[in-house]
């Protein structure tokens, strides 16, 4: 029954947060590309606003912007602000459910840092928040002023937590964290800086004053920052499902920079194009995909495999301690003959070249550690190994059962 929840509980959260994420994106993409397309409006004072117009869904839309706020302020005003939120939630109950409930299984690499469950969960919740204050603190110093070098030093900040994510948690940890602390500035952008000016300014409004600009100004540059790392956020939330991207924590931060280039360009790219089809920066592209090729042979030749293909030096294997106690030798023997082909430093199955979702089932320290995992994937809804290619029979799952529940 635990399992079964488990594993539901996992689908419905990642169905919210994948939900909530199509909106709030969309939204921001769609926003940035008005901003984008303004132009001229004779209703609008000079250096004011502008106008844009749109077609979609046989209707024609005229949309006016106002870089501070209108003279008038509407009776009704739509707030872009919960598809931001219920992303955040949603994801971070998902991080919750799926990395510190199981956080022996995904988060903690005995091998990295031996860390109690309750430890993991704390050092990445702290993380997430002391990473936003650090982040806020950077754009109200002096650097706000220049948005190219507070870009710059934003960069360096994130890839330096990407290393330090790696020297406590595994891997796939570490990427998640890297992601869930991108998005944690993302949403608290909007939270923290961009909602409360825009309250700030209406607040104004209604007392018949002139609105401060640098509201305007300070929303302005969370929403462009939101803008530019989103694709990159969403890169690092899907590469724990690929395990050659966290294979070696060792590859992670500069892989992490570059996915970070990658993405940043390809959204320059869309952001210039919307204003002027003219003048679109074309080699945005050339560059964008030097650093996926570059992150692609990085992570590559982090794993045993691709360093084989490469012709590089073989990984030397670690000794890792592991805190499950040894399965016996009959699971062990069962483990190895169905599952260690693929699952193992070396996979030998053919076209597979890292163990898939990392997990290695090729000593009993490795099998005794994916206990619940086993359990669930191959006793309880015999998913492994995948359409039986090993043909194990029921005796044997029955068998790695009665073990998994501690028989």
């Amino acid at each position: 029954m635990d399992a079964f929840l488990m594993d539901w509980g996992s689908l419905l959260l990642r169905w919210l947060h994948v939900i909530t994420a199509i909106a709030w994106i969309g939204s921001s993409f769609f926003f940035m590309h008005l901003d984008a397309s303004l132009r001229r409006d004779p209703d609008i004072p000079e250096g004011k606003g502008g106008t844009a117009w749109q077609v979609h869904g046989g209707g024609f839309y005229q949309m006016k912007k106002y870089f501070v706020a209108p003279a008038m302020l509407p009776e009704e005003i739509t707030w872009h602000k919960w598809q931001s939120y219920w992303t955040w939630i949603s994801g971070f109950f998902l991080l919750v459910w799926m990395y510190y409930a199981q956080a022996a299984l995904y988060l903690i690499d005995p091998a990295v840092m031996a860390l109690q469950p309750w430890q993991a969960s704390l050092i990445g919740i702290a993380a997430l928040a002391l990473g936003w204050v650090v982040y806020d603190l950077l754009c109200k110093s002096a650097l706000g002023r220049n948005d190219n070098l507070l870009a710059l030093v934003g960069f360096g900040f994130v890839v330096a937590m990407s290393y330090l994510f790696t020297k406590v948690f595994s891997g796939r940890g570490a990427l998640i964290h890297t992601g869930a602390l991108m998005a944690t500035m993302m949403t608290a952008n909007v939270a923290m800086i961009i909602m409360p000016n825009q309250r700030k300014v209406i607040a104004a409004l209604e007392k018949s004053e002139t609105p401060d600009a640098k509201y305007g100004k300070q929303a302005k540059q969370r929403s462009a920052h939101n803008n530019y790392i989103t694709l990159p956020v969403l890169f690092l939330m899907l590469s724990n499902h690929y395990p050659m991207t966290y294979a070696n924590p060792a590859v992670i931060p500069p892989m992490v920079a570059l996915v970070i280039l990658a993405g940043a360009i390809i959204r320059h790219f869309y952001n210039v194009r919307h204003g002027d089809h003219a003048k679109s920066p074309w080699w945005a592209w050339g560059v964008a995909a030097l650093a996926l090729i570059a992150a692609f042979v990085l992570a590559m030749s982090g794993t045993p495999g691709g360093r084989t293909k490469l012709g590089l030096k073989p990984l030397e294997q670690a000794e890792v301690q592991v805190a499950s106690a040894a399965p016996p030798v009959e699971v062990v023997d069962i483990v190895t003959s169905r599952c260690s082909m693929c699952h193992a430093a070396e996979p030998v199955w053919d076209g597979i070249a890292v163990a898939p979702k990392g997990v290695r089932l090729d000593t009993p320290e490795h099998i005794g550690r994916q206990r619940q995992a086993i359990l669930m994937q191959t006793v309880l809804t015999h998913a492994m190994p995948p359409n039986n290619l090993t043909d194990m029979p029921l005796d044997e799952r029955l068998a790695l059962g009665r073990w998994a529940k501690g028989g």
